[in-house]
This record gives C-alpha cells, structure tokens and sequence, in this order.
C-alpha cells in the first residue's frame, strides 16, 4: 500500500512536457522558463501571488479580487513547488483540479526550470491577439522577461495559428518595454490610452510580433 502511494505521488507530480498539448492545454519552454496550463489551484494561486506586489499592480492594474493581498501569503504561495513537487503535501483546496475555461484568455503559469519554482504567469488574449505576462518579485532583473514575452509569441505563432500578436506597455514601463524588444517585438500603432482592469486610464505604447510560418499545435 505506501508503494502504491508513493507512486501515485510520483505520478501526480511529474511536470508537463513541451511538445505535448492536450486539448486546451498547452505547454511549451524557453532556454530557462517551463510555461504551461495550470493542473491545480495552487499553480493559479501561486501564479496571481507573483503579480500582487505593488509594483506589478502599478502596470498591472487587476481587480481586487484577483489579488492575493497579504504579503505573508504571497510568500508562503511562492515557496510552493508545482503539485507539491518539493515532497510536502498540498492542501487539499490548493490540490483541487484546475480545468481551464475556453471562453477566457489563455493563462498559463509560468516556473523556473533550474529549480522548479514559481516564476510569474503569461496571458493571452487569443481572440484579440494580445499577450501580457508577469514576473515574480524575485525573478525580476534577470532577463527573464524576454524568454516570458518570447513564449508568448511562440504560444501565439505555434499553437493558435496567429500570425501577428501584440502587446501594449505603459511609456514609464522601461523594463517591460526593453523585454518585449529583446523578444522581437517591434513598434506598432495603437490607442494612446488603455483602461486597466482596475478602471486606471494609462498612456500606452503598442508592439507586434509577427511570423510567416503559424502553425496550431496537436
């Protein structure tokens, strides 16, 4: 019975491969990212911590009730490994089955591959051909953007057939527009004002990423 047990544990946990989509599921990687479709709630829960900082809100803008606002909390989310990958046990809300909903944006959580842990999330807005994405606190400065905004072309340009994706950024937003640049995405027009989430009006700057060769995935 504890082999079965531990097997089983050994089962749950493994991650998802690159290359294998099932069904509104998708997965892919960078040279030190692993993105894909969250399993659990804990992915989702670790996910919306990593962009509930203050500064992330100040371009981010989510509602309220998205937001995971005790920093406490968030910290605690963070250590977590995916599906409880590190050996401890997962609180069986967290553990509960995420299925994803085909009439949202796409999300996908995001982790580091040298360690397994929660990274930030990505998003995409399939029907308008728009991606954002988000960093945890500790991952930023690294040039980690880049690879986030690059994943994001490539789940646009390989596993929804866009040709074209954009994505905005307020001017002040530096670190954000030069990872989007590192990414390949060049400047495009669009609104000089974007509403956020929050209802903040921001000034905002556009940019595209575009493929000859768009493909869906299995």
């Amino acid at each position: 019975m504890l082999w079965s047990l531990v097997r089983r544990s050994r089962a749950v946990s493994r991650l998802p491969v690159p290359g294998r989509c099932d069904p509104g599921r998708h997965v892919l990687a960078t040279e030190r990212l692993l993105l894909f479709t969250p399993r659990t709630h804990l992915d989702v829960a670790a996910a919306l911590a990593a962009s509930a900082d203050a500064e992330a809100q100040r371009w981010l803008g989510n509602h309220a009730d998205r937001l995971v606002p005790n920093p406490a909390t968030r910290r605690a989310l963070l250590e977590w490994r995916p599906a409880g990958d590190d050996g401890r046990r997962v609180p069986r809300l967290l553990a509960k089955p995420f299925t994803p909903d085909p009439d949202v944006p796409v999300f996908l959580v995001c982790v580091r591959r040298a360690d397994l842990s929660y990274a930030g999330g990505l998003q995409l807005e399939h029907r308008a051909g728009e991606v954002g994405g988000w960093l945890a606190p500790r991952c930023r400065g690294q040039g980690l953007g880049a690879e986030l905004f690059g994943a994001g072309a490539l789940l646009a340009h390989t596993h929804f057939g866009m040709t074209g994706v954009r994505a905005g950024a307020e001017p002040g937003n530096t670190a954000s527009r030069r990872a989007l640049a590192r990414a390949g995405f060049v400047p495009d027009e669009g609104p000089p004002r974007h509403t956020l989430p929050d209802g903040r009006v921001i000034e905002a700057v556009w940019v595209r990423h575009d493929t000859t060769d768009a493909a869906r995935c299995s």
